[in-house]
């Protein structure tokens, strides 16, 4: 507390938001966001009407070295495996069946995990965004205290972990702009606009942070969760370009503005990272695995698609588990559109909704540029 109080993002009792205060609970009329939760067209576009494809990562595929020097591993939602430069970072391992604080209640999987915690091999570093239980999931936490890992976590954070069994000599406990040594690697948290809290009283005394890691030859940035602010640029102007980004794009909604971001801003996002333009791999994440906003299912990835088009940017679109390059050959085949009805596209109202029987082949998606 000594330390959370002195951090000049503190104040008031609470840590603040960077450009203001930000909307952390559901704004407008209570009866229009149940319309859109309990609608029955709605409700039935919100989760895949089939077996999501997962890549069951083998050893094969994490025991030969990146080409590149550089890899990542989507095993859905935010949780990613970075190799990077010769050592391994875990962002917001979530293995747990529900994202919840109840075993028997709460979003739910909608695909399981890739591989095990123990097939993942060791990992240098786990990396960890902020308290909410879709990023911070206590039975993957415990398994994980009992290897040598190092955690890196935004300040106060580092008490939940404590709890649960990491040992307080490996846990590096930072600020935004602070930065820690991790072998051949610099951690270094950066600002996010969001919010903490693992109940109902939610008194703010832990941290959210987006993280920027750099190699020796490579740079990758992970936004957590966030909504879209202006510091996108100062981060990117103080540590970027960047080879890769992770950024959230899943999960946003008219009713929490602030603390999500759609995809047409998750783009937007990348670009202020890369110096206002098209650059590096965007890999979007927080999507996919868990129900957890009224939007559809496969709108994500569609509305990424679209957007990055546009703008003539990279996107990876890999498969949960399907380990993949930024350098080298990228995953881009939309493997959503098999298991979802045709999506609206309320973001760009002169377009048709894709028709699921749409031939993969014939798709002209940013990243087959």
């Amino acid at each position: 507390m000594a330390r959370i109080r002195r951090s000049p993002h503190f104040a008031n009792g609470v840590f603040q938001n960077p450009g203001g205060p930000a909307r952390m609970r559901p704004s407008g009329s209570g009866r229009d966001m149940a319309k859109q939760f309990l609608d029955k067209d709605a409700r039935s576009r919100r989760a895949p009407r089939g077996t999501i494809p997962v890549h069951p990562t083998t050893l094969a595929d994490l025991t030969r070295p990146p080409a590149t020097g550089l890899r990542l591993t989507w095993t859905g939602h935010s949780s990613v495996l970075a190799e990077i430069d010769g050592q391994r970072v875990l962002f917001d391992p979530v293995w747990g069946e529900r994202c919840s604080p109840f075993p028997f209640a709460g979003p739910k999987r909608l695909h399981p995990v890739p591989l095990s915690l123990a097939a993942l091999g060791p990992v240098d570093v786990v990396v960890i965004s902020h308290d909410h239980y879709d990023h911070l999931d206590m039975p993957t936490i415990r398994e994980l205290a009992g290897t040598d890992t190092v955690f890196a976590v935004p300040l106060g954070v580092g008490a939940h972990l404590e709890r649960w069994g990491v040992s307080a000599d490996r846990l590096r406990e930072l600020d935004w702009q602070e930065s820690t040594r991790v072998g051949g690697l610099t951690l270094t948290a950066t600002p996010a606009r969001h919010f903490c809290g693992r109940g109902l009283r939610n008194t703010q005394h832990t941290l959210w942070a987006s993280w920027v890691v750099a190699g020796e030859r490579h740079r990758i940035y992970h936004s957590g969760d966030t909504g879209y602010f202006e510091g996108f640029r100062d981060i990117g102007g103080a540590h970027g370009p960047f080879d890769a980004t992770m950024i959230q794009v899943g999960a946003y909604s008219e009713f929490w503005p602030d603390i999500h971001m759609t995809p047409e801003e998750g783009v937007r996002s990348h670009l202020d990272l890369q110096g206002g333009k098209p650059g590096g791999v965007l890999l979007p994440i927080h999507w996919g695995t868990f129900n957890l906003a009224p939007h559809p299912w496969a709108e994500p990835g569609e509305w990424m698609a679209d957007v990055a088009e546009e703008v003539g940017q990279t996107v990876a679109f890999p498969r949960p588990g399907a380990p993949f390059e930024p350098g080298g050959e990228l995953p881009t085949e939309p493997w959503w559109r098999p298991l979802t009805r045709p999506v609206p596209r309320v973001w760009n109202t002169g377009a048709p909704p894709r028709n699921e029987e749409t031939p993969s082949g014939d798709l002209d998606l940013a990243g087959d540029r």
